[in-house]
């Protein structure tokens, strides 16, 4: 009896590790997926804590040092973090890339995916040196944001790719529900785009000496909540019809509808109290995660078609 406890136990411990290839590459890609959320979160916090220029050149911290110094105070500590983090995006990207690497033709999507990922790090990097170098320009900073926020969306690609069959596939939702989905992008990419220009015109400029964009926030506000309640309209019908049919998307649809309702009391809540620092930061991750969920509703459109008979 004991003899056979001591067999079983090992092997049922080791079902949990990620020994197999495809274990590992699910393993990494989440782990990928949550690393680009962070660093939106990070990159948030160096803006809102004044810190966008706490190390004052790029790529060293300081013309004398590679890393901040402590004469720097925190404000070089949250920048020089945020750095770092991009490292380990970087890393983690990489190793996605080592590990379907193998199964680059059989899985050309996913390989396709993650070398995108493995781009879009190196060109953020370089956008934030030139963010820094250009003195916090408030365009490019909103530039790096949506660069980061898409990066956001191809991981939440590649982590639903993961999960399907390769080859072709066909529409398992009507094609008005399709069209409706894909029509609900617009008001979606409006509302951050506004939100971006929003913020590059409001106080949170990164550094004390940082310009604004010149635009009037207050007026940017409403124009920012106007597509925000029109994807809001347009996610009610995709989820109303989606369960009253029972179509495969229901699920990501009230996903969605979750986050942008979290998402709009969290703009209500933030242009009544003055725009406080966490809230904007919530503000801006749940803008991504909002993305990343459309991403996945659309994806899930589709099933891989399986020929008759």
């Amino acid at each position: 009896m004991s003899q056979a406890v001591a067999t079983r136990t090992p092997s049922r411990f080791l079902e949990w590790l990620p020994t197999t290839v495809d274990r590992r590459i699910r393993v990494f890609a989440w782990l990928s997926f949550a690393a680009e959320v962070l660093i939106i979160a990070t990159g948030g916090a160096v803006r809102l804590t004044g810190s966008g220029l706490g190390c004052p050149t790029w790529p060293t911290c300081t013309p004398e040092s590679l890393v901040n110094t402590p004469e720097m105070g925190i404000h070089g500590v949250i920048e020089f973090g945020n750095r770092t983090l991009t490292g380990l995006v970087g890393i983690l990207a990489l190793i996605v890339v080592a590990l379907v690497w193998r199964m680059r033709r059989a899985r050309r999507d996913l390989f396709l995916l993650a070398l995108v990922v493995v781009g879009g790090v190196i060109a953020q990097a370089i956008v934030g040196g030139i963010t820094v170098l250009t003195g916090l320009n408030p365009f490019i900073v909103g530039f790096h944001y949506v660069a980061s926020l898409l990066l956001v969306c191809v991981c939440a690609a590649f982590l639903v790719r993961m999960n399907t069959e390769p080859g072709p596939r066909a529409r398992v939702v009507p094609l008005w529900y399709a069209r409706t989905a894909f029509a609900t992008l617009v008001p979606l990419a409006l509302t951050i785009v506004f939100g971006v220009l929003t913020t590059g015109a409001g106080p949170h400029s990164g550094d004390i000496e940082a310009g604004r964009n010149g635009f009037n926030a207050e007026v940017l506000e409403h124009v920012h909540a106007w597509p925000g309640y029109v994807l809001l309209a347009c996610l009610l019908v995709l989820v109303g019809a989606a369960w009253a049919q029972r179509l495969a998307a229901r699920r990501w649809a009230t996903t969605l509808l979750g986050v942008v309702l979290v998402q709009i009391c969290v703009g209500i809540y933030q242009a009544r109290n003055g725009l406080p620092e966490l809230a904007v930061g919530v503000h801006m991750v749940l803008a991504a995660l909002s993305a990343a969920a459309m991403t996945v509703l659309l994806l899930n459109l589709t099933r891989r078609a399986h020929p008759r008979g």
